[in-house]
């Protein structure tokens, strides 16, 4: 049963080969992907501000509730049990730091994707990654 849904940027391949990565885990489908850049998404979540959506990661609780940015990111690893250490990045102490990274990171995530996969948006709804690339392929570090 979806606990939580996701939504990403599907134009950027770092989104996207996260959000893939997580798919592969989500066995017990708790998580639920929306794209903000499919073509009915404000048809089919109208109380989600694009815009907004497209600024940081945004992301809404079965029950209504929503979060955002790494709180999102932390969240939606928990639900697939992985990543356990992520959730020192909403420690008081490191919070401040770890949100204005993650902050960075979104408004330059095509530069970064740029950098790292060699490829800084997704083109034609498909987001082919380098096969030679960790986050494109199957041999990734440990998940723990």
């Amino acid at each position: 049963m979806t606990q939580l849904t996701v939504f990403y940027d599907g134009t950027c391949p770092l989104c996207v080969a996260e959000m893939d990565r997580l798919r592969e885990l989500n066995g017990q489908n708790k998580l639920h992907f929306a794209d903000i850049y499919m073509p009915d998404f404000e048809k089919q979540y109208p109380s989600i501000d694009v815009v907004a959506a497209n600024l940081i990661l945004h992301a809404q609780w079965q029950d209504g509730s929503m979060i955002y940015g790494l709180d999102v990111t932390v969240a939606a690893w928990q639900q697939v049990n992985k990543h356990k250490w992520l959730k020192i990045l909403r420690f008081p102490v490191i919070k401040p730091l770890a949100d204005w990274v993650y902050l960075f990171f979104a408004k330059n995530r095509y530069s970064i994707s740029k950098l790292i996969l060699g490829q800084s948006r997704c083109t034609s709804n498909s987001c082919e990654l380098p096969k030679n690339n960790v986050a494109a392929n199957n041999k990734r570090p440990s998940d723990d």
